[in-house]
């Protein structure tokens, strides 16, 4: 059995597969992103999952691809963690972009491919090998465009009275804003990032309005600038997008793409079912 795992800060999807490629079961456990977990909280939401902590010494594969392991650390700490975990399995870890440039990218095809969700990353892929000229430095310096940071500049927005009355009345009737609850979110709890995403979903339903606006458009355009503009080819190859922000952003995305010469290619909310096919192409 092999278990494919795509996550993010947010959220993990989980899919076992035979040898075959027949789906056994699929599952969703909270972010796993080794960043602002430390291995107590992960082993956790693995058990809080039947199907997880039920099939685990029957994994004889573990292809995980997440948020937060885009360095060697990160990467060799999370596989120790699941090797402990996964007794029998083979465990391999990688960044989420390969996730999405699986999912994205025909084989052998040339593409920059971003993360638009929870965080924000971007990577030129030549066919064979994944490029970034840029290490993350985590959710508080970087992820432009991403659903932390809209829920930064809500929060902001909203505590600053800068929020129109309107939409500020209905952001307190959907959200708890009590200062101490947000502050307890923010350098309290697991996944301060994930807590600031939640909020991206109010921007996005009030996406038409002046004030949400500003930030749409203010973030892609320091995404194209900070991430797409690394790479110099990048008005000659496809860029592709795989994240919830990106999927329910994007006309606005396309907009601001096509007014830097951008042609944007595969969007998708979710790479997990374009994992199987790779998987069993590729086994």
């Amino acid at each position: 059995m092999k278990l494919l795992v795509d996550s993010g800060s947010t959220k993990a999807d989980w899919i076992a597969i035979d040898d075959n490629g027949k789906v056994l079961f699929t599952t969703q456990t909270l972010g796993l992103n080794p960043e602002v977990l430390d291995k107590t909280e992960i082993i956790h939401r693995l058990d809080e999952k039947f199907d997880i902590s039920h099939n685990k010494n029957k994994a004889t594969n573990l292809f995980f691809y997440g948020a937060g392991c885009g360095t060697d650390r990160m990467k060799n700490f999370l596989t120790k963690v699941f090797e402990e975990y996964f007794t029998h399995a083979t465990v391999s870890v990688h960044e989420d972009t390969y996730a999405a440039v699986y999912a994205t990218t025909p084989k052998a095809h040339q593409a920059i491919v971003c993360i638009l969700g929870t965080g924000s990353n971007c990577s030129y892929f030549d066919g064979i090998v994944l490029h970034q000229k840029v290490q993350s430095l985590g959710y508080i310096a970087m992820d432009d465009c991403s659903g932390n940071r809209f829920g930064r500049h809500l929060l902001r927005g909203f505590s600053f009275n800068k929020m129109p009355k309107a939409l500020a009345k209905e952001f307190q009737e959907e959200y708890n804003l009590d200062p101490d609850y947000i502050k307890n979110n923010l350098y309290k709890l697991p996944n301060p990032n994930a807590y600031l995403a939640t909020f991206a979903k109010f921007l996005i339903k009030h996406k038409e309005t002046d004030f949400c606006k500003k930030f749409i458009y203010s973030e892609m355009e320091d995404f194209v600038e900070n991430y797409i503009k690394q790479f110099d080819n990048y008005k000659q190859i496809p860029v592709h997008f795989v994240g919830s922000i990106a999927f329910y952003l994007v006309d606005e995305l396309k907009e601001v793409l096509t007014k830097h010469g951008i042609t944007i290619g595969n969007v998708l909310r979710r790479p997990i079912d374009g994992l199987i096919a790779y998987h069993v192409m590729n086994k």
